[in-house]
């Protein structure tokens, strides 16, 4: 596939190729080529016009793609691009210049204003930010629909995955399954402790109602997906009883983050199926989350093992790495932050696995 760089370079080529023999052609036009000091004044300053004019927009993207300028908000672009745009136009008007006297090719109307050099290369300033500024133009029109087209495409990709995760998450919690060990685990309240039955209904209400608006939304605050997981595991309690261990350690301080609905959700239904489930002693599910450095941390930890692959390495083949749960994460996160967010799950020592996902707290 043709690359971005090699498509820059081309255009690049092309762009300062074509102004340099529309301007020799206009030249001859005009007939300015009639003797051979003519041809070498003319043909000489265009070539350092244009020799400076590819290098130095050259550097401009260097100094652009540093200073991350496309990254900024739109007026913030527009500002930086006029500085860079200026600086640059009064640099290479002080090199044009220095070349045309080293060269003795200034023209006559030029040779007056030698001694005064300012207002020499400051008559250059003014070609040079023209051409620039058409440049910086066409650089920043190119990204921003560059941009603006990747954005959609990742909206389209979002919501698909968003319905995909919604359907998902219905099934799994709408098969009989689980209704039927929610309900028989209700069932078994009703006599002995009627309040906690009540509670019950209410819990698994909140998961289904949760399951069915996961599409509305790209994100929630994280006290509601923690709201929704304690429900859940509430439940889960009930089956697993002493089986299973509820533990949470929550800053406060990270409820009002936004964060992927139902990510959590997924996570913790992961530790419990392919964690708890399979532990005939049952084990612990713990809960975390707390800011580290930029990033809101979340961690799911859960009694189990990952299965090893034959060189005694995690093996990507287990079910707890293949399933829904895992890529929807994955995707979801890659979507809504790219490579700022990450997401692993790994064993941490040889009883516990953990799932591992950093948020960036502040995007640009």
């Amino acid at each position: 596939m043709w690359s971005g760089n090699s498509r820059y370079w081309v255009f690049q080529v092309i762009g300062w190729g074509g102004f340099a023999f529309i301007s020799i052609f206009f030249a001859y036009l005009f007939d300015q080529l009639n003797t051979r000091a003519e041809v070498i004044q003319v043909t000489g300053r265009i070539g350092f016009f244009v020799g400076l004019g590819f290098v130095l927009t050259h550097l401009m993207r260097m100094v652009v793609i540093t200073l991350n300028v496309l990254q900024n908000k739109l007026e913030r672009q527009l500002l930086i691009f006029l500085l860079i745009t200026f600086i640059f136009s009064v640099i290479a008007a002080y090199f044009h210049t220095e070349l045309l006297q080293q060269f003795h090719l200034l023209s006559k109307r030029e040779k007056e204003f030698q001694t005064n050099k300012v207002l020499l290369v400051f008559s250059w300033v003014f070609n040079f930010f023209i051409y620039f500024f058409i440049w910086n133009l066409i650089y920043f029109i190119y990204h921003y629909v560059t941009k603006s087209r990747k954005q959609q495409l990742d909206t389209l990709r979002l919501e698909a995955l968003v319905k995909e995760l919604e359907l998902q998450t219905i099934k799994a919690h709408i098969n009989p399954h689980f209704i039927f060990n929610s309900l028989n685990s209700i069932r078994a309240l009703v006599d002995e402790n009627p309040q906690r039955a009540r509670k019950a209904v209410t819990e698994l209400s909140n998961i289904l109602r949760s399951s069915m608006q996961v599409e509305k939304v790209e994100a929630v605050p994280f006290e509601k997906e923690l709201n929704i997981v304690k429900d859940y595991l509430a439940l889960e309690n009930m089956r697993f009883e002493d089986r299973l261990r509820v533990e949470y350690d929550i800053d406060e301080d990270t409820l009002n983050q936004p964060v992927p609905p139902m990510m959590l959700q997924t996570l913790v239904e992961n530790a419990i199926k392919h964690g708890i489930s399979k532990q005939i002693s049952g084990g612990v599910v713990k809960v975390i989350s707390h800011f580290k450095e930029n990033f809101h941390e979340l961690v799911v930890q859960n009694t189990g093992q990952l299965k090893k692959s034959a060189n005694g390495e995690t093996g990507t083949d287990d079910a707890a790495l293949k399933g829904f749960g895992i890529s929807s994460t994955t995707n979801r996160l890659n979507l809504l932050y790219g490579d700022k967010a990450s997401f692993e799950i790994k064993q941490i020592n040889g009883s516990l696995v953990e799932a591992r996902v950093l948020i960036p707290v502040n995007i640009n």
